[in-house]
């Protein structure tokens, strides 16, 4: 966190546990919210990486298919991503932000200790109280970052990073904490630290409730300037915050400048604005629909098909290691283009990140066709691990595998009604009984046995040879969200920021929300996951790298028109 490093700890006295302190110096509130923060999203990314592997498990989970869950996973980020919308609206007219963000908290943790009942009913309790607390705490616990903060203070920006940092490292050590708890004690288990790390989050909040009760008094809850309603609203949705576009740089720019920058974009006709908007909000349903595949078939394609000896629970550190990596070097690339007058107008900014977005997929793409085209050999076989899905099926009929054979294999069932067979990961594990070791291809065939004797034997090489799961490098995903995670940097955080300088005033409110909407739509977009197990995997990728690069096309051809449209960002 090198820019700023030297901020970070230089925290001066207080006359009291609520007045600000030096001109050059962040409160003690500060680091009171990035404690909040940090654990607080801990288990938000702890819930994610679990969940729709969780819902898959034929035994602690569900049993559910790739297409059950996926649906599940986008209709709860949908709601998610809108929840900040009428949270923040509560907070504003009702409860305050601090009383907001613990009333959050609490639900937070209702949800979270739901997900370790092993019951379906539990599942939709949680999934609700989980939205209902992020719409409370989120855009709430970002408001009280600013309003620790004066008007004026060059420090806001700063404090905004330093706060999306932890964001990012609770994402990073979340699915890492995850993946162990996970193996040793099982997915409730998981989930009920995932609830602990909640409970430690309200209470940094409450014990140190007094550093960030007075500034939000002292602000006089003040949110006027553009940039920081930006910046809050951002960080609300883990968006970066408007800093870390290298936007705005001048930390105190003289008034004179912003005034003309506003003169020059009141001569803009509000019809032109407006849809450029329209436009940007068009590229951010696209972004977000690709982007968060990461908790859902990027999680898959860690799982089944990335040769690693870990679950794919923990690929969803991967985006927050590369955010923490890249940001500063990032920030300094743009400064350095700045200062020779080179560094690039915001939509051009997002029309790169697009790109990226897009480039991203296609490295996926690539991984999927090598493995696609791996032929298994016979000791593959013997230690692989196997999977009949809708796709196999599919394929298994061209093969010459009877309807009434395939039709048995999806409609097998157990006396909880979870699937046997179809949707089901076939891995190596111990026998109960024995505690010897028996492999994929042994359970796989057994299963099959008993819902079709003597014509699964027939078909032997069939089944083995399209249900096998391929492997593929871990270094085709984790590049591949190196490349994405650099697009987000370039896309996401000029969005907000963009909405609040670019909307004519009357209709700032409505707009801003339209990126929310926006954002909401893109998330319920990600169940295009449901063809994960109908497709090929590349087929699947190089499907969304196009339609990124789609977008980006459409946005390298309107960059004259959407500049006219926003002079002066």
């Amino acid at each position: 966190m090198s820019a700023n490093a030297g901020t970070f700890g230089n925290v001066g006295a207080a006359e009291n546990a609520g007045t600000l302190v030096g001109e050059n110096k962040h409160p003690k509130g500060l680091y009171v919210l990035f404690g909040t923060e940090l654990w607080e999203r801990f288990s938000f990314y702890s819930m994610l990486a679990l969940f729709t592997l969780y819902l898959r498990d034929p035994v602690e989970g569900f049993g559910w298919t790739a297409a059950q869950a996926t649906t599940l996973y986008a209709n709860y980020l949908m709601f998610v991503y809108a929840s900040p919308l009428i949270g923040g609206l509560i907070a504003d007219r009702i409860t305050g932000y601090r009383k907001a963000v613990m009333i959050g908290g609490f639900f937070f943790m209702a949800g979270h200790g739901l997900l370790s009942i092993p019951a379906l009913w539990a599942v939709y309790a949680a999934l609700t109280c989980l939205v209902i607390g992020n719409g409370f705490f989120k855009p709430n616990v970002s408001t009280m970052v600013g309003n620790l903060y004066p008007e004026g203070s060059h420090l806001k920006d700063r404090a905004y990073n330093i706060f999306y940092m932890g964001i990012n490292i609770g994402a990073f050590l979340a699915p890492i904490v995850m993946e162990i708890v996970k193996s040793y004690a099982g997915f409730h288990a998981a989930f009920a630290v995932a609830a602990f790390g909640m409970l430690i989050s309200v209470g940094i909040l409450w014990y140190f409730k007094n550093h960030v009760e007075q500034p939000d008094e002292l602000a006089n809850r003040k949110l006027n300037r553009e940039t920081e309603k930006a910046n809050t609203a951002a960080t609300a949705v883990d968006a970066p915050p408007t800093g870390i576009s290298d936007q705005e740089r001048d930390e105190n720019p003289p008034r004179s400048a912003d005034q003309s920058r506003q003169d020059l974009m009141n001569t803009v006709p509000n019809w032109k604005r407006i849809m450029a908007l329209i436009v940007i909000f068009a590229i951010v349903i696209v972004f977000w629909m690709v982007f968060h595949q990461n908790g859902s078939t990027l999680t898959y394609w860690a799982d089944d098909n990335t040769a690693w000896n870990v679950s794919g629970t923990i690929s969803n550190s991967i985006n927050a290691f590369w955010v923490v990596t890249l940001t500063f070097p990032l920030i300094w690339f743009w400064s350095y283009l700045d200062k020779r007058g080179k560094e690039p107008a915001t939509p051009t900014k997002m029309a790169i990140g697009m790109t990226l977005t897009g480039l991203s997929f296609l490295v996926l793409w690539y991984a999927a066709t090598i493995g696609e085209n791996q032929t298994p050999t016979a000791q593959q076989l013997a230690t692989g691990e196997f999977r009949i899905n809708e796709r196999v099926v599919t394929n298994l009929g061209a093969q010459g595998v009877p309807k009434d054979v395939l039709d048995k294999i999806v409609a097998a069932k157990d006396a909880d009604g979870k699937n046997l067979i179809y949707g089901v990961k076939f891995s190596p594990k111990a026998d109960a009984a024995t505690g010897q070791m028996v492999s994929g291809e042994q359970q796989l065939m057994t299963a099959l046995n008993t819902v079709a004797p003597g014509q699964a034997a027939q078909y032997r090489d069939a089944f083995l040879q399209r249900a096998h799961l391929f492997r593929v490098s871990a270094f085709w995903l984790i590049f591949a969200y190196a490349v994405v995670t650099l697009g987000e940097l370039m896309l996401s955080p000029m969005g907000l920021s963009l909405v609040s300088k670019v909307a004519p005033i009357h209709l700032r409110g409505l707009l801003m929300g339209g990126w929310f909407v926006a954002t909401a739509i893109g998330n319920k977009l990600t169940q295009i996951g449901i063809f994960w197990d109908i497709w090929l995997q590349s087929t699947f990728f190089l499907v969304l790298a196009g339609m990124a690069l789609v977008m980006a096309v459409v946005l390298f051809f309107l960059l004259k028109p959407l500049k006219r449209a926003m002079p002066g960002v």
